[in-house]
């Protein structure tokens, strides 16, 4: 098949691989990772990137995000099906399942994630991790903080916007074996221990992604949207599914 996979550049890595893999022909687009910064956009510019899919060269687009920010649901399949993994959010994808993400997730549900991809994102120029994060994504330095507001209220500002290590105590690192090299490990280890947290790590799972890649779209773990169909958001164990279709407007 020639699949044409549009994913957030969160998963680069893990794609890539399971791409290297599959038999099938594939066209890899990565949207940033700042997409997610403001939900209400963030659906549109992936449905804008899936009209710009040129009809008759695929035979179906694939969306490699989660419903996380509600970014899946109102999206619409033009000429040819989308395929989406029903996730929760990208951490299903680097597990395996859904189900095992629920396991994982209610294992501990103060436990802030990490992957290659997160541990990526979050580099800072000098080549920290930054520990530094909102709502929206990186926050200014301390630096940055004092040099628009002063010193004083750069105190106030950095003592907020740190508030948020205080809803977690564990950090889980998501590794795989082909990122080994990458010396990630090491990094989120240093960082759970400046934050007070404890680390753990779990071996993170391909299966989801290699069937997604190699056309294997088994209804428990993949939704199809056949052309002229939306994805809407299910609320049960499914995660998501098909809109109801629109009736045809009529002529007064």
């Amino acid at each position: 098949m020639r699949l044409k996979i549009i994913a957030c550049q969160i998963a680069f890595r893990e794609i890539c691989h399971v791409a290297s893999r599959s038999g099938n022909a594939i066209s890899l687009e990565f949207l940033p990772y700042d997409l997610h910064d403001d939900p209400k956009t963030a659906m549109p510019k992936v449905q804008e990137r899936i009209d710009a899919v040129p009809e008759g060269q695929f035979d179906a687009v694939m969306i490699g995000f989660g419903l996380c920010e509600k970014i899946l649901p109102g999206l619409a399949a033009r000429s040819v099906p989308l395929v989406i993994p029903r996730a929760h959010d990208c951490m299903t994808l680097f597990l395996g399942s859904k189900e095992r993400y629920t396991q994982v997730f209610f294992d501990d549900p103060r436990t802030y994630y990490y992957t290659s991809g997160w541990v990526e994102k979050n580099k800072g120029g000098e080549g920290d991790l930054v520990t530094q994060r909102s709502l929206g994504g990186l926050i200014p330095s301390y630096e940055e903080y004092v040099a628009k507001y002063g010193e004083e209220t750069a105190k106030a500002l950095m003592e907020v916007m740190e508030g948020w290590k205080a809803n977690y105590h564990r950090g889980l690192y998501i590794g795989f074996d082909f990122t080994d090299h990458l010396g990630w490990r090491e990094q989120v280890m240093a960082l759970c221990q400046k934050n007070g947290w404890e680390c753990a790590e779990v071996p993170g799972h391909p299966g989801l992604l290699q069937r997604w890649v190699d056309g294997e779209w088994d209804e428990a773990s993949f939704l199809v949207v056949p052309p002229g169909r939306k994805v809407a958001a299910t609320f049960d164990e499914g995660i998501i599914g098909l809109a109801a279709e629109e009736a045809p407007v009529r002529d007064a």
